[in-house]
């Protein structure tokens, strides 16, 4: 039933024969995926795999850095100038630890675990009293060891001064100004992916054991769906938003899984072969129904995004474009899948930047498991 899988298994097995003098076998990178890197982060194709591998590799440094650091740990991100993971110490003492992973350090103000539990505070403030409509999004940052609030240009008044107040009073705090995100779901258009209750129109997210993985604005419990053809699909049996912003589809009526990001005959499909989560900096890929392939980079963790529908909490933010009917679409690293789009601003006719839920917390919510290459 399902279109646009240009890339069968028994091909999988040739191109990752292909590409392993390349790149080690748990990093092989579709020709598809390297050339929307090309095009989005402005790499060649060497570049570009080197990249991937540069960032497999400090997403598998990351755990060891992290308890290489103890307590002095102020938090990590990929750095492409240096192809390495680089964790921030507040003691200078745990250095030395951390570089034996193979990981950079450089001297950091603020621990991130005090960085997450200001960031903590100010979310529980905002699901007590909602977020002024004026404030976009507020994340702990450990590059300038701050809870960085973002507030759309011109914002002002009483509301956004008592928020910023009692952000403040949690930690450190940073204000930027952005564009308020939006999610991306789209009424019915012809021609591509699954269709809720027949008038709103998602993007699939990941195949899992069972079904797939979305955003949860794009349905409800019980909610029923069709796929691109309009034959019956499956259902909704689990759904979250605002709060978080995933869900569920269990599917049925022929509709089979396939570990694979769809390439929408614009580049070839990927192999999903696993969830390690891309540090801060690493480049990222997106899949939708509407502006299918762009990438982009890692831009921040554990993100609060308030949209108009209320706040969502622990997003992932990145500078891939996306446009409406891409929300639940697919975010991939290389070979390793990283969430499901919720939303963002601009277009990719302009540019833009995104938030996605993380596939793990999706995985660990429902009890499912990736359907993987």
């Amino acid at each position: 039933m399902r279109r646009r899988i240009t890339l069968s298994l028994t091909g999988a097995a040739v191109l990752a024969a292909s590409l392993a003098a390349v790149l080690p076998p748990a990093a092989q990178a579709s020709p598809g995926l390297v050339a929307a890197m090309q095009r989005d982060l402005g790499l060649s194709a060497g570049q570009a795999q080197v990249r991937l591998r540069q960032e497999l590799t400090a997403s598998r440094q990351l755990p060891a850095a992290r308890q290489a650091a103890g307590a002095a740990f102020g938090g990590a991100w990929f750095d492409p100038a240096l192809g390495k993971l680089v964790v921030g110490v507040t003691d200078p003492a745990a250095a030395d630890a951390v570089h034996r992973t193979g990981a950079e350090t450089v001297p950091a103000r603020v621990t991130a675990a005090a960085l997450d539990a200001a960031k903590t505070a100010i979310d529980t403030a905002a699901k007590a009293n909602r977020a002024p409509a004026e404030v976009s999004g507020w994340h702990a940052d450990p590059r300038t060891g701050s809870v960085v609030v973002t507030l759309q240009p011109g914002a002002h008044g009483p509301a956004v001064d008592a928020f910023l107040a009692r952000a403040r009073e949690a930690g450190p705090v940073t204000v930027a100004t952005g564009a308020r995100p939006r999610t991306l779901s789209a009424g019915t258009v012809g021609g591509d992916p699954y269709y809720i209750n027949g008038n709103t129109r998602c993007s699939i997210g990941f195949s899992v054991h069972g079904g797939f993985v979305s955003a949860g604005h794009c349905g409800s419990p019980g909610s029923s769906v069709v796929g691109w053809d309009n034959s019956a699909m499956g259902t909704f049996a689990g759904s979250s938003f605002p709060g978080n912003d995933y869900s569920y589809i269990t599917i049925g009526n022929g509709w089979w899984t396939a570990p694979v990001v769809l390439g929408w005959g614009t580049v070839s499909d990927v192999i999903v072969r696993g969830s390690s989560v891309a540090p801060v900096g690493s480049s990222i890929c997106r899949s939708g129904s509407t502006s299918h392939w762009h990438c982009g980079t890692v831009l921040g963790l554990n993100e609060a995004i308030n949209y108009a529908q209320g706040a969502v909490y622990q997003a992932t933010h990145t500078n891939a474009c996306a446009e409406p009917g891409d929300s639940g679409g697919s975010f991939i690293t290389g070979d390793q899948a990283q969430g499901v789009t919720s939303g963002g601003f601009g277009n990719c006719g302009s540019g833009g930047e995104t938030w996605f839920q993380p596939v793990n917390e999706i995985l660990q919510t429902y009890g499912l498991s990736l359907v993987t290459g």
